[in-house]
Parts: structure tokens; sequence; C-alpha cells
């Protein structure tokens, strides 16, 4: 838990870590949960498991992935029911899902795609297939965590050369304001509250005041607007921090 402004600031435990796209798995095959998530993590991705579809659903309300893959087949509440939840809620409507399932009909398939799910793919499946099909995904429905090189309005961040500029001139940016920027760029539009900034951009084991979250926008905002442009970083009362687009 982050401490409050009233609080000791704590050492920080561990260093922060960089801006990584966030994959749930939710599945109750063991063996096959952690295949996955050691392909994933290869592929450069954070992430969490799920072993029932009610777990799944707290644990998105907690905390959003970027993609999740859902078995049909869960304890407690099946994975179709799941990805009608998450279809049915404003906060998680365009949320990637690609199911995952024994069911071969083409019926089930079918209905697994009505319900809203992004892709669907039937047991047993390789992991080439698997991580091809979730950068197919994550290409067409997240493209700012898919491509090296984004763009948002005038900004541009280049990941693999560390890079950013706007409206042409190379803006210089320190390793937190990078990354913060990053986050932004993933979200364009999305307000975030400064306690989940710190929760994806430092790592939730990193105990720090929420007020240094407030120290970094200022850095940020300064280096974008050096130039002489619009503030780009838009300060919302009582809720937090978006990036304009």
């Amino acid at each position: 838990m982050h401490s409050t402004a009233t609080e000791i600031e704590r050492p920080t435990m561990r260093p922060a870590a960089a801006t990584r796209p966030f994959a749930l798995i939710v599945e109750d095959e063991a063996a096959l949960v952690e295949l996955i998530r050691y392909n994933l993590i290869k592929e450069g991705y954070e992430v969490a498991t799920a072993t029932d579809g009610e777990d799944a659903l707290l644990q998105i309300a907690e905390r959003q992935p970027d993609i999740v893959l859902l078995d049909w087949m869960l304890p407690k509440l099946a994975g179709i029911e799941v990805a009608r939840r998450l279809r049915s809620q404003q906060a998680t409507r365009n949320l990637p899902i690609i199911m995952l399932t024994a069911r071969t009909e083409e019926s089930d398939r079918i209905r697994g795609l009505d319900i809203g799910a992004d892709d669907y793919m039937t047991k047993p499946f390789s992991m080439s297939e698997l991580t091809a099909r979730i950068r197919a995904v994550m290409r067409r429905i997240r493209p700012a965590l898919a491509d090296d090189i984004v763009v948002v309005g005038d900004i541009s961040m280049d990941r693999a050369a560390h890079k950013v500029t706007r409206a042409g001139a190379e803006v210089h940016l320190g390793p937190t304001e990078f990354r913060l920027l990053d986050y932004f760029i993933q979200h364009p539009g999305r307000v975030f509250s400064r306690e989940q900034l710190l929760d994806a951009v430092w790592g939730s084991d990193v105990y720090v005041e929420t007020r240094t979250v407030d120290v970094h926008i200022g850095r940020l905002r300064k280096a974008l607007s050096k130039g002489g442009g619009d503030d780009p970083i838009r300060t919302v009362r009582s809720a937090g921090y978006a990036l304009n687009v």
C-alpha cells in the first residue's frame, strides 16, 4: 500500500520496472497456465493469473489488463459469462479477449465471437500460434502497445531508441518521465489517479508517497512544453491526470 501525504516516506524497495503490456490468464489447468505464462513473459508481458471466473472479474476490477486469455470452462463462473459481463460494462467494453477452449463445435465458436471475444482458439494449440494471435489482436485493438514507434497528436515516442519528439523537436526525458509518458500514450485521454500511476509506473511493491507523481508530472509537463507548445497533460480535479488527444 502506498503511504499518504501524512505518513513518513519509506525508501524504494526495488528499481522501478519498465512499462510492459499486462496480460491476465484465466485458466484452471495449472500446467497450461505455466506454459502460457512462461511464453508471455518471454514476449515482454507482465502476467497475472486467475483460476476461476469470479476471481478473474475481481482482479480486472482492481487492475484492468491490456489483454485477457480466457478459458471457456471455468469453476464458479464460466468464461463465456465472464466475457459477457466484461462487454456489458463501459470500463471493460473494449478490453481485448481471446477465448481458449476445448469446445470445437462451430456453434460454440460463433457464440464466443458473438458474445464479444476478439479471437477464439481451440485446445490443443501451439504457443507460437497463440503468441502470434495475441500480437495480431494487440496490433488491431491496442496499437500503442504493439508498436515500438507510437504517435499521439504531435508527440512521437520511439521505445526502441528511447527517444521522444514533439512537433519534430527532440524532448529530453528522465527514465521515470519516459515511463509516465509511455503509460499515458497507451491510454490516451483516460484519466488515472495518482495511485494508479504509482502502481503502473513505479510498481505495486514500491513505497513512495503519492505526491511523488505530482513532481514527475511537473517535470514531464515542463519537458513537453519546452518548445512553447500547449501543455498536453490535463489535470482532472479530485481524479488525477490524463494525456490530451
